[in-house]
């Protein structure tokens, strides 16, 4: 395992070094789709040199790539707002958007297209070689440099921008930025892919901003929060054999709503401390909201999924029985306890298929054919069993649609109502 992913993961810690710190430049200019904006121009580029016959990591892709991107970034140093009626973030939208869709058209003509798109989207970091994480370092290395030669400028017109603009020629230090952001960008969507660089460049930033008020913790913070996603979601990825680049992303995301959850605790607490129970006031009002929508959607709309309704049944079998009649009770329990053995044998056969495929167990050619053919029947049985559930489940939610919706409509609303009205009688 450490043979295979210590590459990954130096590419990883490379992205973090470069992007947390551009991160922090997009997030107090408020330009937080830019990197998005100008990922999608270098894949643009990239999907042009394809359609010219250049292979997606050839020399020739990544110069059209950082073609296209210089130019981005001429546009958007030239449209930073100055009391302007477009603001710049529209006119990233736009360039994103178009980008976007000349891709799609672009690719559209090229062979292999949809296999473009994808490793443009999600890269192939797991397949990275030392020889490409040392080019990138050293890529990486005279920008960060250049960064910190040119830190007052540049920090100045990101965290202070209506004083910079009196004091120094903004849009030739926009360029600069633009340039050099681009650059990194064009160099790591061939590498890690466009959702990736986003996540690298903003998620880790965001965390930092949420826990540190000065730059250089902001610093700190994100390149440990960097650091502890790419270790994490490495190890995922490979522990559930799942698409690396999408692993990582998403092990941003929840890393960070952990942390966004518990800050709001934090500050419910405090609140708690300071105010008594009437600070809870305003997360019973929001729960008690959410209880009545769940009965209305349950009244109005009894067949579709209620999440919250499926989580309590797979918890509490016995809550969908009781709105099932005698025989549909048996039905139930029997079709339960058929999938639970398909489901099981269906696991003990394709691991010995998994096994004959590594060739760890000997097995004909003849007996793999049975088995295949045994999986697909009973892959067929399964899904029968599971669609007589579906039936019994709607049978259920039109009995529980009156029984259960409204009375949580009328808890949900009238407690609501109830705190609404404490929350006016009380003097200010």
């Amino acid at each position: 395992m450490i043979e295979l992913l210590w590459t990954p993961l130096l590419a990883c810690l490379v992205l973090t070094a470069i992007h947390v710190y551009l991160g922090l430049h997009v997030l107090a200019r408020g330009v937080i789709f830019v990197d998005l904006a100008l990922a999608q121009v270098a894949a643009l580029g990239i999907t042009v040199a394809i359609l010219a016959g250049h292979p997606i990591h050839g020399e020739a892709a990544y110069w059209y790539a950082l073609a296209f991107t210089l130019g981005g970034a001429v546009l958007f140093a030239a449209s930073r707002p100055r009391r302007a009626r477009v603001p710049q973030e529209a006119i990233i939208g736009i360039v994103y958007a178009v980008s976007a869709a000349a891709a799609v058209l672009v690719v559209d003509r090229a062979p292999q297209g949809s296999e473009h798109i994808k490793q443009l989207l999600v890269g192939s970091i797991l397949t990275v070689t030392p020889t490409e994480v040392g080019t990138l370092a050293l890529l990486y290395a005279p920008i960060a440099a250049l960064h910190w030669l040119c830190r007052r400028p540049l920090l100045d017109i990101s965290f202070d921008p209506d004083g910079a603009g009196a004091r120094r020629a903004v849009r030739r230090w926009d360029f600069v930025f633009y340039a050099s952001f681009g650059l990194v960008v064009t160099s790591s969507v061939r590498l890690a892919g466009v959702l990736l660089v986003f996540a690298y460049l903003v998620v880790p930033a965001t965390a930092a901003a949420l826990l540190a008020r000065s730059i250089r913790g902001r610093l700190a913070v994100g390149w440990a929060f960097g650091l502890l996603v790419s270790v994490g979601g490495l190890g995922a990825s490979w522990a559930w054999d799942l698409p690396t680049g999408a692993t990582i992303v998403v092990a941003f995301g929840a890393l960070l709503a952990s942390l966004a959850l518990g800050l709001a605790a934090r500050a419910i607490v405090r609140a708690t401390r300071t105010r008594g129970p009437a600070a809870l006031r305003s997360l019973a009002a929001a729960l008690l909201v959410a209880v009545g929508a769940a009965g209305l959607l349950l009244v109005l709309v009894p067949q579709m999924d209620h999440l919250w309704l499926d989580w309590l049944e797979a918890a509490l079998p016995t809550a969908r029985a009781l709105f099932l009649s005698a025989d549909e009770q048996e039905t139930y329990w029997d079709t339960r306890e058929s999938v639970a053995r398909s489901v099981a044998e269906l696991g003990r056969v394709r691991a010995m298929q998994l096994e004959a495929q590594w060739g760890t167990r000997p097995m004909s050619e003849e007996m793999q054919e049975r088995v295949r053919q045994y999986l697909a029947g009973r892959a067929e049985i399964v899904a029968g069993d599971r669609m007589v559930l579906r039936a019994l489940r709607a049978r259920a939610r039109d009995r529980q649609r009156f029984t259960v919706g409204l009375p949580l409509l009328g808890i949900g609303a009238g407690g609501a109502l109830w705190l609404l009205r404490r929350r006016r009688g009380q003097p200010r």
